[in-house]
C-alpha cells in the first residue's frame, strides 16, 4: 500500500497533466524508436535499440510512479488548513536569529511540489521537518549539511 501523498489541486493536475502525456505521447514515440532500431538488425550490438528499451524502462516506472501518488492523493483545499501551526501548505515567515535583519519565507508542500526556486519546500526535507508543529514564536534549530540555522518563526499563514 502507498503511503497518502498530500497535494494542491494545482499540483495534482500537474501530475494527471504528466501521465497523461506519458500515457499517450511519450510511450508511443518511444515504441517507435524500439520498433525503427530494430529494423537495423542485429540486436546484440544495437546501441540505438538499447537506449530505446533503457528509454522505455524509465517511461514505464515514470507512469507506476505517477499511477501510485494520484491514486493515493488526498488534494487539500488551503481554505481548511490551520495557521495556529505549521502543517503542509503553510507559509511560514522565519527570523534568523544569527543575522537578525535577514528573514525567510517558505511553504510547505508535499516532495511532488516543492520547488526552492518558489519559495516551497518539501515538509520531508530537512527544514520542513524541522518546521511541523512549529507555532509562532517558537525557535527552531535547522540541521542542514552546511551546519546549524536558528530561526523564530515569526508568522504562519495560507497563501
Amino acid at each position: 500500500m502507498s503511503d497518502r501523498v498530500y497535494l494542491t489541486r494545482d499540483g495534482y493536475n500537474r501530475l494527471k497533466d504528466e501521465l497523461h502525456e506519458l500515457l499517450h505521447v511519450t510511450r508511443a514515440e518511444v515504441l517507435e524508436k524500439i520498433a525503427e532500431a530494430r529494423s537495423h538488425g542485429d540486436l546484440s550490438e544495437n546501441a540505438e535499440y538499447d537506449a530505446a528499451r533503457e528509454q522505455q524502462s524509465q517511461t514505464e516506472a515514470r507512469i507506476a510512479d505517477l499511477e501510485s501518488k494520484l491514486s493515493s492523493a488526498t488534494i487539500l483545499d488551503p481554505k481548511h488548513i490551520k495557521t495556529d501551526k505549521v502543517y503542509i501548505l503553510t507559509s511560514v515567515e522565519l527570523l534568523n536569529l544569527d543575522d537578525k535583519k535577514e528573514t525567510l519565507e517558505y511553504t510547505l508542500v508535499s516532495s511532488e511540489e516543492s520547488d526552492s526556486d518558489l519559495g516551497k519546500i518539501s515538509v520531508r526535507s530537512p527544514v520542513g521537518r524541522a518546521l511541523i508543529g512549529k507555532a509562532v514564536g517558537d525557535k527552531v534549530t535547522i540541521i542542514v549539511p552546511k551546519g546549524e540555522l536558528h530561526y523564530e518563526v515569526k508568522k504562519i499563514f495560507v497563501k
